[in-house]
C-alpha cells in the first residue's frame, strides 16, 4: 500500500522550489570544491574539540542543488514511514483501491509542497535513514550540504565565504561525528521514531477528529497563534514519545551550535560577525514565510538550537568537556525536557554531585 505518491513528491517539489542564486559554471564548481574540503577539514576540528571517538575514516561531504535535496529527503521519509505503511496495509480492512489512490496524490503534493519551502532555506543536513545500497546494507549516514542555499546565505548576509562555509560545516560535521561515534544514537532515534508513528490512532473518526484540530491550528497560526501542525494531529500517546524525541534533537542541535561557536574563533576568524548575522536572519522574513515556519514547527526548531546551545555551554562551564560527554553513555544519561532548561539537574542526576557555581 502506498500512503504517498513518492514520484509525484518529488515532481511537485522540483516543480515548486525556487530557482537557486546566479553564479557561473566556473563559480558552482569552486563552491563545491571548497565545500567539499572544508567538510573533511571541519570534521577533524570537531573530533579533536569534542573528543567523540569515532572509527569513521573522515570522508567529504555530499553537496547537492535544491531539487537533490529534495529527492534526497524523499528517500529518506520512505524509509522511516515505511512502519507505518506496512501497518496501514496489513490490516483486515485495507481502503478501497481509489481512496488509497487518491489520497496518496494527496499526500504526495502536500509533502513536495514542504519539501519546496524548506529546500531553499536548509543549509545542510545529516541523513540518518537512508534506503539500502546496491549490496543490501543500509548506510550509516550521509553528510549532505545545499550549495546554492549556502552561496544565497552569505551573499544575502554580506560574510565572507570561505569562513561562512566553515561554519556551516563545523555544525553539520558534529552531527556526523555525534551519529558514528555514539554508537547507539541512530538506533535510538529510529526507534523513537518508529514507536511515534506507530502510536498514531488510524480510525477513521479519530483521523477526521485530528484534521478538523489542523484546520483549527492553521487558522490560529495565520491570526497569530503559536501552534503547528504536528501538535495538532498528534495522539496523547505520541506526545510523551515526541518529548523524548524533542529532548534528544534539543541536543543533538544544541552540541551543533555550540561546537561550531566554540571551534569558531581558532578556524574562523570573523565568527562572531557571522554568528550576529545569522541570529538576525533565522528570525527574519515576510510574515508568510514566518507563518508557515510556525505551522511546520520550524519555529521550534529554532529555539532548539538556542535551549541546546545554552544547556551544553552551562553543562561543559560545570564540568568540562569530559564530564559533559557522559550524556553519551546510554538513552538514560540523556536529558530530558525539563533538564534541558535546568542543566544543573541533569549534572547532579548524570555526574552524581551537584554542580559547581558558574
Amino acid at each position: 500500500m502506498q500512503v504517498i505518491d513518492w514520484d509525484l513528491a518529488v515532481t511537485t517539489g522540483t516543480r515548486l522550489v525556487r530557482p537557486g542564486p546566479q553564479v557561473s559554471r566556473e563559480e558552482a564548481r569552486q563552491a563545491v570544491a571548497e565545500l567539499r574540503t572544508l567538510s573533511r577539514e571541519a570534521e577533524g576540528h570537531v573530533r579533536e574539540f569534542t573528543k567523540i571517538h569515532t572509527d569513521t575514516a573522515p570522508q567529504p561531504a555530499t553537496i547537492v542543488d535544491r531539487p537533490g535535496w529534495i529527492k534526497a529527503n524523499v528517500e529518506g521519509f520512505r524509509v522511516v514511514l515505511e512502519p507505518l505503511t506496512q501497518r496501514m496495509g496489513g490490516g483486515d480492512n485495507p481502503p478501497p483501491a481509489i481512496v488509497t489512490a487518491v489520497g496518496s496524490r494527496i499526500t504526495g503534493v502536500e509533502v513536495g509542497a514542504v519539501l519546496a519551502f524548506l529546500a531553499s532555506r536548509v543549509l545542510g543536513q545529516y541523513e540518518l535513514f537512508l534506503p539500502p545500497d546496491p549490496t543490501g546494507e543500509e548506510p550509516t549516514g550521509r553528510l549532505t550540504l545545499v550549495a546554492p542555499n549556502i552561496v544565497h546565505a552569505e551573499r544575502e548576509m554580506g560574510v565572507d565565504p570561505h569562513d561562512f562555509r566553515l561554519w556551516v560545516c563545523l555544525h553539520e560535521e558534529t552531527h556526523r561525528v555525534q551519529f558514528t561515534g555514539v554508537t547507539w544514537l541512530r538506533e535510538y532515534v529510529r526507534s523513537q521514531m518508529t514507536e511515534f508513528l506507530l502510536a498514531s490512532d488510524l480510525d477513521l473518526p479519530t483521523l477526521l477528529e485530528r484534521l478538523r484540530n489542523a484546520a483549527d491550528t492553521v487558522a490560529d497560526v495565520v491570526r497569530g497563534g503559536e501552534g503547528n501542525l504536528i501538535d495538532a494531529i498528534q495522539s496523547p500517546g505520541q506526545k510523551e514519545i515526541l518529548d523524548r524525541l524533542t529532548a534528544v534533537m534539543t541536543l543533538v542541535e544544541g552540541h551543533g551550535d555550540y561546537v561550531m561557536d566554540a571551534v569558531g574563533p581558532s578556524v574562523v576568524p570573523s565568527v562572531a560577525d557571522i554568528r550576529a548575522k545569522f541570529a538576525q536572519r533565522r528570525e527574519g522574513g515576510s510574515r508568510l514565510d514566518r507563518t508557515v515556519r510556525r505551522l511546520l514547527g520550524i519555529e521550534v526548531k529554532m529555539k532548539q538550537y538556542a535551549e541546546g546551545s545554552a544547556f551544553v555551554r552551562t553543562v561543559v562551564d560545570r564540568v568540562g568537556m569530559d564530564g559533559f560527554n557522559k550524556i553519551w553513555t546510554s538513552p538514560e544519561t540523556l536529558p530530558t525536557t525539563p533538564e534541558i532548561s535546568d542543566p544543573d539537574a541533569w549534572v547532579a542526576r548524570v555526574i552524581g554531585t551537584p554542580a559547581l557555581p558558574a
